[in-house]
C-alpha cells in the first residue's frame, strides 16, 4: 500500500527576499487541495500523517561559517522523517512524501540507512551537488541535497546519527539536468549514472528503466524536484532554468521509475508562485498516474 506522508517544510532554501520565508512549506496542502491526495487515495494509498519541521529563519546575518541554513531544525526535521519513513516501510507500505524542499532527502536517507544500503534516484533540473569541497556558498541544503546524501557534506548533514552515506554513490542516479549544470562533470565521477534532461527524454521508458536498474539493483529511492519540468510549463518553482522535461516526459518517466521504486518524494513546489492554484492542478495531473504505481513492481513484503 502507498502511504502518503506530507513533509511541510522549507528549511533548506534561501529566502526570496531578506527577512522573507520560502513557500515550499505550503506545498503539501496545495496538491491536496488540487486533489493529489484523493486520486491515490483511489487507487488504495492512505494518509500516513504529517511530519513538521520546526520554525524558519533567515540566519544569513547569524550564521558561522561551515553551518547550513536552519541547521539544527533541519537534522531534527530529519530525524522525525526518517524514523516515519522507517517505520512505514517496516509496516510493508510504500512511503510517498510530499515535501516541501528537497532537504527531505537528508531525513529520507537517515531513514533508509539503518536497514542497509538503498539505491537512489534523483530527478532535479540540477544536481543539487554543490558542498564544502566545491564552493565557497555552502548554506542551502536544498542546492547541496545529493551531495549530502552521498556523504560529501558537512557531518552535521551528510552524517546524522554516524548514518553517512545514506546512499551508496555507485548505485545512485542522476536524471534530468540542464546542459550546463555546473557540477555535472563531478557528479559524473562519483555516481553510477548520470543523464542530462535532454539524454533522459531521448530514451524510451524501457530503455530509462534498464539503464537505471543496472546501477540501482532491483530496488530503490525515487526523489523528484519539479524544477526539473522546463519553467514554461512549471514557473511555480525556487530555481527555475530553461530546458527541463515537458509534463509528458516526466510523466512518462516517473510511470517507468515508480513501479521499482520502495518509495518517492516529490519536492520545491511553491504555492506562493501559484495564487490561482493552476500549476497545482497540473502537477497533480502529471504526477497522480506514476505515483498510483509506486512499488507495484516489487515483490510484496511477507
Amino acid at each position: 500500500m502507498i502511504a502518503l506522508i506530507s513533509a511541510p517544510t522549507n528549511l533548506g532554501l534561501r529566502p526570496p527576499q531578506p527577512g522573507s520565508v520560502p513557500g515550499a512549506d505550503k506545498a503539501p496542502a496545495a496538491l491536496r487541495e488540487a486533489g493529489l491526495f484523493d486520486r491515490l487515495a483511489s487507487h488504495g494509498a492512505r494518509d500516513a500523517g504529517v511530519v513538521l519541521a520546526g520554525r524558519y529563519v533567515d540566519d544569513d546575518g547569524t550564521r558561522m561559517p561551515g553551518h547550513v541554513r536552519n541547521e539544527a531544525a533541519l537534522a531534527a526535521h530529519a530525524r522525525l522523517l526518517g524514523s516515519r519513513i522507517a517505520e512505514t516501510l517496516r509496516d510493508g507500505d510504500h512511503p510517498v512524501v510530499i515535501g516541501g524542499d528537497c532537504s527531505v532527502l537528508v531525513g529520507i536517507g537517515l531513514g533508509l540507512a539503518a536497514a542497509g544500503p538503498t539505491g537512489l534516484v534523483h530527478v532535479d533540473g540540477h544536481t543539487d551537488f554543490r558542498h564544502p569541497g566545491n564552493s565557497d556558498a555552502c548554506g542551502s541544503v536544498a542546492g547541496e541535497d545529493l551531495a549530502a546524501a552521498i556523504g560529501l557534506h558537512w557531518p552535521a548533514v551528510s552524517d546524522i546519527d554516524g548514518r553517512s552515506p545514506y546512499f551508496p554513490a555507485a548505485r545512485s542516479v542522476h536524471l534530468g539536468h540542464r546542459d550546463d549544470d555546473e557540477h555535472v562533470e563531478e557528479v559524473a565521477r562519483h555516481l553510477g549514472l548520470v543523464l542530462s534532461a535532454r539524454a533522459s527524454a531521448e530514451l524510451d521508458a524501457r530503455a530509462l528503466a534498464a539503464a537505471v536498474l543496472g546501477t540501482t539493483g532491483p530496488a530503490y529511492w525515487l526523489q523528484v524536484d519539479v524544477d526539473v519540468l522546463d519553467p514554461g510549463v512549471m514557473p511555480a518553482v525556487d530555481s527555475p532554468d530553461p530546458g527541463g522535461l515537458l509534463p509528458e516526459q516526466l510523466s512518462g518517466m516517473l510511470t517507468a521509475l515508480a513501479p521499482r521504486a520502495i518509495g518517492v518524494s516529490v519536492t520545491v513546489f511553491d504555492p506562493d508562485l501559484d495564487p490561482d492554484g493552476r500549476y497545482a492542478r497540473l502537477l497533480t495531473d502529471i504526477l497522480a498516474p506514476g505515483l498510483a504505481l509506486v512499488g507495484s513492481a516489487l515483490p510484496t513484503p511477507s
